[in-house]
């Protein structure tokens, strides 16, 4: 798989003695029959047989077949963490998506033509917080001066549950907007819909962990 140079014939040549009571064969004949990568033999004060994890891998799990069901169990609790961060990845996307679709309703319905760029972006900054008030009780300068060791935001600390909430969240606030119901009032239902909603999500998180 890594090696295009690795001579096929000698390998070939090498299986067919290997049966032999005269075949000998030390890891540097091996390298040099077979131009062979990812294995050495070094001699002399520290010398000694090194090779690639791959190799260094197989190599004990012939020795010894409890090496090889822990490396077993190891590859399945990878893979298990693997999906749970890809899942995680993809409901962040999905709020970054919705979040798209709050911005333009913040645009067009609450962003003057003649404000500043500056004067703007605290109108967005203001709005992203209405969801942070919503469903972390907190705003993200709040956030930040509490974890000032933390990097990113508090959405890059949200659980999945809380992503999830967060996009329906987004998606309900622009049609709140949309229907001209002022800062105050959204808060307050968005509030609702988030403490309804995260308890449903917990609660059947529960249900499938158990």
């Amino acid at each position: 798989m890594y090696n295009t140079d690795f001579n096929a014939a000698a390998y070939e040549e090498i299986m067919l003695e290997a049966g032999l009571n005269r075949f000998i064969m030390s890891v540097k004949q091996w390298v040099t029959r077979t131009n062979s990568r990812g294995i050495a033999a070094k001699a002399g004060r520290y010398g000694g047989t090194y090779a690639y994890k791959d190799i260094a891998f197989e190599f004990a799990s012939w020795v010894t077949p409890q090496f090889k069901l822990y490396l077993i169990k190891e590859f399945e609790r990878l893979k298990k963490e693997e999906q749970a961060l890809l899942g995680w990845s993809a409901k962040r996307e999905l709020a970054k998506i919705n979040y798209r679709i709050h911005t333009d309703a913040i645009k067009v319905n609450l962003i003057p033509p003649e404000l500043t760029p500056q004067q703007t972006s605290i109108i967005y900054a203001s709005e992203a917080d209405v969801l942070n008030m919503a469903l972390f009780g907190m705003t993200a300068k709040q956030w930040r001066d509490k974890n000032p060791d933390k990097k990113g935001n508090i959405r890059d600390y949200a659980s999945i549950n809380e992503l999830i909430c967060l996009s329906n969240m987004e998606n309900i606030n622009a049609v709140l907007i949309e229907d001209e119901l002022n800062q105050k009032e959204r808060l307050i239902k968005l509030n609702k819909i988030a403490i309804h909603q995260m308890s449903i999500l917990e609660e059947q998180t529960t249900k499938i962990l158990k």
